[in-house]
């Protein structure tokens, strides 16, 4: 910590705005570090005669005149919090001005000559962590929630910012370091040939860690997904109603519909908010067979956007279509892109052109086809109910999915280590080798909660949050 004060220069006071860097009625400034109220009590003045900065009672609002000598800058609002009570662990204030650009500036102009500087990115954040406000997950989660845009992104940036995810990492931990405790204890009584870590029960921890692990890892495809939307690629021959259907997805005319196949030759991509999941859909080129160049190339593109979308939606016209074109056009899909995890959602469109009942309706039924008339808006709400099963019923508020790729790669080398481990006590490995590879495995999970830190991490978590945060 005392190195961190130094490099990160923790003593000096710091301010910036909380705001977003925009016009509007209300402005906040935040100043934080030893000696932040000495400092802003030289231009902050309480309009009640009977206070001054100093004295005034931590956590309360007041009404204060902000000058320096005979300039008066603006009427603001001012608190004062200590450090058991901030965000930042330290002695901190803030100012709530006019949201005037020029009232800004020249407040931070001024405290800035009066001996504080301006905060980095994410450095208030980083003094809470290095402070013991928070843990790094929790820190991390904080830019995630800022961030959010949806209500299953802020809901998961909110539940790992309670904290209850970093316990169960940290319980975790505790339970190896027990083991390992042990295992650097056998290494002191080498010569006796004693064992005091039953390898039995570091068997079955192992097996226990290993499961709640591997269930993580597997929850960051999910969790990138809510994180940054789920991507859905509508495909189909030409003409078969995708535009249509897109548009009626976003309830605006966004896509160009027309009569002529092939009118669609690069992919068109937009999101909307389903249940609280964002999903980000892409309207693409239709699939056929064409001598043309520019419509190959938005061929071409549809295909990559197959291989990028997590749900497919394959749409067919069911006036022209025949049940056995539509099973091989799903096995060519599935075909190309290789992948189980990406559903399909097969989608009869057109229905309203429909005079008879189709022939092979019981097959299209047991394939789970959705019948839909995109021009009518009929059955719509069918698409977006299965879209929302397809993500899953993880419960996100349980805080156990990951949508951070730091996290995701220090679980996975946590993984590899309990693997090795294992190895290494079926093969009788010695202690002190199982004893390497338990320190590695406790170093990964104690980098995810920031119980092991260095400079570069920190650099590289915080460098990524907006100012004044």
């Amino acid at each position: 910590m005392n190195n961190y004060r130094e490099i990160f220069d923790l003593d000096s006071v710091i301010c910036a705005p909380a705001t977003a860097a925009s016009t509007g009625a209300i402005a906040i400034i935040r100043v934080s570090g030893k000696g932040c109220v000495d400092l802003c009590s030289n231009y902050i003045f309480p309009v009640s005669n009977k206070l001054c900065l100093k004295n005034m009672l931590h956590n309360e609002m007041h009404l204060s005149i902000f000058k320096r000598d005979d300039e008066i800058v603006d009427e603001v609002m001012t608190v004062v919090f200590g450090d058991k009570n901030s965000y930042t662990g330290e002695e901190s204030l803030e100012i709530y001005c006019h949201g005037s650009q020029y009232i800004q500036k020249r407040i931070i102009e001024i405290l800035i000559s009066a001996g504080a500087r301006f905060a980095r990115p994410g450095e208030f954040t980083m003094r809470a962590f290095l402070n013991g406000k928070m843990d790094l997950l929790q820190a991390e989660a904080v830019a995630d929630l800022i961030s959010s845009k949806s209500k299953a992104a802020h809901d998961l940036a909110y539940s790992q910012m309670k904290g209850g995810f970093s316990s169960h990492i940290k319980e975790l931990r505790k339970q190896l370091i027990d083991f390992a405790s042990l295992i650097e204890l056998e290494l002191d009584f080498s010569e006796e040939d004693v064992e005091f870590a039953n390898r039995n029960e570091l068997i079955q921890l192992l097996n226990n860690i290993r499961t709640e692990v591997e269930n993580i890892i597997s929850s960051f495809s999910l969790g990138n997904v809510i994180k940054t939307g789920i991507p859905v690629a509508i495909i189909g021959k030409p003409n078969v109603g995708k535009s249509t259907l897109l548009n009626v997805l976003l309830n605006e005319e966004r896509a160009l519909v027309s009569d002529i196949p092939g009118t669609t030759r690069d992919s068109i991509e937009d999101i909307i908010n389903i249940g609280g999941i964002t999903f980000r859909f892409i309207d693409t080129a239709g699939l056929r067979d064409s001598d043309e160049r520019i419509e190959n190339l938005g061929i071409e593109r549809t295909r990559e956007k197959m291989q990028q979308a997590m749900i497919i939606l394959f749409v067919f016209d069911i006036s022209n279509t025949t049940t056995e074109e539509i099973k091989t056009e799903v096995e060519n899909i599935k075909q190309y892109i290789k992948d189980n995890s990406k559903q399909i959602i097969i989608i009869a469109n057109k229905t309203d052109c429909l005079v008879e009942m189709p022939a092979g309706f019981r097959e299209l039924v047991d394939m789970e086809t959705i019948f839909i008339s995109a021009k009518r808006k009929e059955n719509i709400s069918l698409i977006t109910e299965r879209l929302l099963n397809s993500v899953g019923s993880r419960n996100i508020e349980d805080g156990t999915i990951i949508s951070n790729a730091r996290h995701f790669e220090a679980f996975t080398k946590v993984l590899e280590m309990i693997t090795a481990i294992e190895e290494g006590i079926n093969s009788n490995f010695p202690p002190d080798l199982i004893s390497e590879d338990l320190k590695i495995a406790l170093y990964h999970l104690g980098s995810i909660t920031g119980e092991i830190t260095n400079e570069e991490l920190l650099e590289n978590v915080f460098n990524n949050f907006c100012i004044g945060k």
